[in-house]
């Protein structure tokens, strides 16, 4: 991390996020967006690559995650929702358009992002996210993704995913990070700085009801299918979550696409082969590999 990174606290709607900047206050403004289990901590390694390439880096905490707000109702987590807080962030910092970059669940938003606020996305990059026309239809049609998702359907039950993640000092949750990860990509320090962002008041419920807003959210509107901003997609094939055979859909939804699979690592690819994510990320902000 940058040791100028300011840390601040950004009300946009009905929520306020906290949001980390770094970088050059006249550099191109770069949004990363994490996922599950995960905070702003998740991009540490990426952060200080963009900074220090002239990037005005901006991390925000989605909400319902470590110092963010968390609304109590499972509606509040819809889809739509996190894609406004996104169109929100940027317009309260006056911003007119960004590079956008997400991984898991941010990338979901990045993509609900990308798909109805074309005309505010530079360029896209997504890691390990299938794109969620291309995730909804496998759910419903493939076994093999319904069985690598059956944690979505534990999700649905009340309060004991939650109880069950907080014992013995969030065990379920730091392997969740281990297990999917390869062999030193989160050193204990790292695990200690994730258990104190899960231990704030609500967080834990909060980051749960995302998934229950998935499952309860039918009627909602769908995102458009096609995405016109320039688009990169990376993939580590070691993911035991999300199945390689998501991603050539998923690019072939994008007007402007490339795909790039990292086969040594693992759904949490950032972490796992950090010094390859940040070329593959900078070469694309830079325009030179699409």
């Amino acid at each position: 991390m940058n040791e100028g990174a300011l840390h601040d606290f950004i009300h946009i709607g009905d929520v306020t996020l906290h949001v980390v900047f770094t970088g050059p206050a006249d550099g191109p403004p770069v949004v990363l967006l994490h996922g599950f289990p995960e905070f702003w901590y998740g991009w540490r390694h990426q952060i200080p690559a963009l900074a220090n390439a002239g990037y005005r880096v901006i991390v925000p905490d989605q909400r319902g995650y470590n110092l963010s707000d968390k609304p109590k109702r499972v509606r509040d987590y819809r889809h739509d929702r996190l894609v406004r807080d996104i169109i929100q962030l940027i317009d309260v910092l006056n911003v007119p358009t960004v590079s956008l970059i997400g991984h898991d669940w941010g990338g979901a938003v990045a993509w609900g992002v990308a798909a109805r606020h074309a005309d505010r996305i530079e360029r896209l990059i997504v890691l390990n996210c299938p794109h969620p026309a291309v995730m909804y239809r496998h759910l419903r049609r493939k076994p093999r993704q319904m069985l690598r998702s059956w944690y979505i359907g534990w999700f649905q039950v009340p309060w004991l995913p939650e109880i069950t993640m907080r014992l013995w000092n969030w065990r379920l949750l730091t392997r969740v990070l281990l297990k999917m990860s390869s062999r030193g990509s989160f050193t204990e320090d790292d695990l200690s700085v994730y258990r104190e962002a899960w231990s704030q008041p609500g967080a834990i419920t909060a980051m749960v009801d995302w998934y229950r807003a998935l499952v309860r959210a039918r009627g909602a509107s769908p995102i458009p299918d096609q995405i016109i901003s320039p688009t990169l997609l990376i993939w580590g094939e070691r993911d035991n979550a999300l199945g390689k055979e998501l991603t050539p859909d998923s690019i072939a939804l994008c007007d402007n696409g490339k795909l790039e699979y990292l086969p040594q690592a693992g759904h949490f690819v950032q972490h796992d082969a950090p010094g390859e994510v940040n070329r593959l990320i900078l070469d694309f902000l830079a325009g030179t590999s699409l």
